[in-house]
């Protein structure tokens, strides 16, 4: 899952960043409105967390913007600021949660699993696809009842093409997706081939045979039959 955090407070940001990419999370950062905001309109992200006090500008605008390019990141507000008026405005703005600072990373990190839960499957705890039945909470991956052992990479690539079922993604998507900033750097996206074919050889192993279609020179899809 991809996150962007925008937090002017660098101790906050940094501990925020090392303790969501521990978690597994592909994590990129914005330390003002400026940068946010171009972030925003370059990449797409699962989820954003927005703090309302930036300083050259206010993270509600950053929710304006998402809404008006239609994104489909879920939003999280951070901020010192608790007042009624600025959670409703928050929420009405169509962001999904708010935490008011301090807060615990814990309870951060649950909010976070909530929203993804909403805006990719539905709320529900487990996604059942074909002979795939996933449990994100516990990272667990079922084939006609049979655990699959997949690395974070594989994981977190399953997750982005059950996430966009008969949808083509390029590589470049993908390479975004999983790799946040870093992917702007590689040469190549011929590592992408190397975790598609490994994901695929460990589904077809327990029968989940012609999931992933591979569309030559554009890149690849998971199909529903």
């Amino acid at each position: 899952m991809k996150i962007l955090i925008v937090e002017d407070e660098a101790p906050l940001r940094a501990s925020l960043l090392e303790y969501l990419r521990h978690d597994g999370y592909v994590c990129e950062t914005a330390e003002n409105y400026q940068q946010a905001h171009e972030k925003i309109k370059l990449y797409q992200y699962d989820c954003v967390l927005i703090d309302l006090t930036l300083p050259d500008g206010s993270g509600l605008d950053l929710v304006r913007t998402l809404k008006q390019e239609n994104s489909v990141a879920g939003v999280v507000i951070i901020s010192a600021r608790g007042s009624l008026d600025d959670k409703v405005e928050g929420l009405e703005l169509g962001a999904d949660d708010y935490l008011q600072k301090p807060f615990h990373l814990a309870e951060l990190n649950a909010r976070l699993r909530s929203v993804l839960r909403r805006r990719q499957f539905q709320g529900q705890r487990h996604l059942a696809f074909r002979d795939l039945t996933v449990f994100p909470d516990q990272a667990l991956v079922l084939v006609k009842d049979q655990p699959v052992t997949l690395t974070r990479k594989e994981y977190d690539l399953l997750l982005f093409l059950l996430a966009n079922p008969n949808r083509l993604l390029t590589k470049e998507s993908i390479a975004e997706h999983l790799w946040g900033d870093a992917a702007d750097a590689a040469d190549s996206f011929d590592f992408i081939y190397t975790h598609l074919k490994n994901l695929r050889k460990k589904l077809q192993e327990l029968g989940a045979d012609n999931y992933i279609r591979t569309m030559y020179g554009l890149g690849y899809k998971l199909e529903t039959e």
